[in-house]
C-alpha cells in the first residue's frame, strides 16, 4: 500500500523539468489504496497557474542535503547551457546511424546531472557560426519523472555518499538493450523501415555507449573502479568470463547517463530533421519501456567503499 509520506502546507523541493524548485504541498489526495498519492504544489515565487499534481517521486525534503542537490543541478544547468561545442562531420547527411559516430571528452567531475537539454554555443573560429547552429534540427527527448530521480539518486551515492553500481552489473546495459529489441521487434514487419530503424539505433546504442562510458559517462570516484573492472574483464574469470567490453558490464545508471547526453551529441551530427524526429521517437520508446521495468534493470543497493578505494580514487 502506498504511504504519504509529505503533508498540507510542507515545503519541498520539486522536480519541474531536470530542476528542483521549492515549493510548497497545497492539498493531497489519493484516487484508491493501491494507488499512489498525488500532491499539489505551488513552486515560490510562480504564479498559480504553474501549480501542478505530482507524485511523490518529483518531490525532495527540505533539507540541506536536498538543498545543496538543488543548487548543483542549477550549477550544471547553467554549465551546460553555456560551454561551447565543436562540431564534427562524420557521416553522410541524414544517416540515423550518424548518433553512434559522435564523440564526447568531456570528463565528468562529481556535477549533478543534465537531463538533455541542448547546449547554446559560443563565437569563435572553431565554431560553427549562430545562424548555421540555430538551423540544425535540435532534439528533446522526454525523460519520465522516475528515471529522472533516478539519475539524481545515481548522482547522491556516488559523489555524495561515495558509494559504487556494483560491478559488473546482473542486467548489463547490452542485454537491456537486446531485451527491449527483442520485444520490440514481435510489434514491427520484418523487413520494413521500422524494423531497420529499431536495428539501427539497437546497433547505434551499444556502439556509442561501448565509446563513451569511459570518456564521458563516469564520475572522477568511479575511475578507480573502471580501471579495476578493465583488468577483471580482460582475465575473464569467475562472474567475469564471457563479459568482453563496457556494454557486458555496466548496466541502466550508466546506460540513462548516456541518453540524456544524447541531445549534446545529436548537435555534433548531419543528421536531417526527419532523422532526428526519427530517433527521438525511437528513444522516447525504449525510456518508456525501461521505465516501466526499473525495478528489473536498475540496481537497489549501492556499494559502500573502502578507505582504501577512497584514497586510490583522489589520484584519477
Amino acid at each position: 500500500m502506498p504511504k504519504q509520506l509529505f503533508e498540507k502546507d510542507e515545503k519541498v523541493l520539486c522536480f519541474h523539468g531536470e530542476l528542483l524548485y521549492e515549493a510548497k504541498i497545497l492539498e493531497l489526495t489519493q484516487d484508491s489504496t493501491s494507488e499512489p498519492f498525488q500532491y499539489r504544489v505551488h513552486y515560490k515565487g510562480w504564479k498559480a497557474s504553474w501549480d501542478d499534481w505530482v507524485e511523490d517521486d518529483r518531490l525532495r525534503k527540505m533539507t540541506d542535503e536536498n538543498r545543496e542537490t538543488a543548487q548543483a543541478l542549477k550549477r550544471q544547468y547553467h554549465e551546460s547551457t553555456q560551454k561551447p561545442i565543436k562540431t564534427t562531420t562524420t557521416k553522410k547527411r541524414g544517416q540515423l546511424s550518424d548518433f553512434g559516430s559522435a564523440r564526447g571528452s568531456e570528463e565528468r567531475n562529481g556535477s549533478a546531472p543534465t537531463t538533455g537539454r541542448g547546449q547554446k554555443r559560443g563565437r569563435n573560429a572553431d565554431i560553427e557560426d549562430e545562424e548555421t547552429f540555430h538551423n540544425r534540427p535540435m532534439i528533446k527527448i522526454p525523460v519520465p519523472e522516475f528515471i529522472k530521480s533516478l539519475l539524481v539518486d545515481d548522482w547522491e551515492e556516488v559523489t555524495k555518499n561515495l558509494s559504487l553500481v556494483p560491478l559488473p552489473a546482473p542486467k548489463p546495459a547490452n542485454m537491456i538493450i537486446d531485451e527491449y529489441f527483442e520485444e520490440e521487434k514481435e510489434k514491427r514487419f520484418a523487413g520494413s523501415a521500422e524494423m531497420d530503424l529499431l536495428e539501427e539505433v539497437r546497433s547505434g546504442l551499444k556502439e556509442y555507449f561501448d565509446v563513451a562510458l569511459g570518456r564521458t559517462l563516469l564520475y572522477r570516484f568511479e575511475r578507480q573502479q573502471y580501471m579495476e573492472a578493465r583488468k577483471a574483464w580482460t582475465e575473464g574469470k569467475g562472474e567475469w568470463k564471457g563479459r568482453t567490453c563496457v556494454g557486458d558490464v555496466y548496466g541502466a545508471e550508466h546506460l540513462c547517463r548516456m541518453i540524456v547526453q544524447l541531445p549534446e551529441m545529436i548537435a555534433q551530427t548531419n543528421m536531417d530533421g526527419q532523422s532526428v524526429n526519427r530517433l527521438r521517437e525511437e528513444m522516447t520508446k525504449f525510456l518508456q519501456w525501461l521505465n516501466r521495468n526499473t525495478r528489473t534493470y536498475f540496481t537497489a543497493d549501492y556499494e559502500p567503499t573502502s578507505q582504501d578505494y577512497k584514497e586510490l580514487s583522489r589520484g584519477n
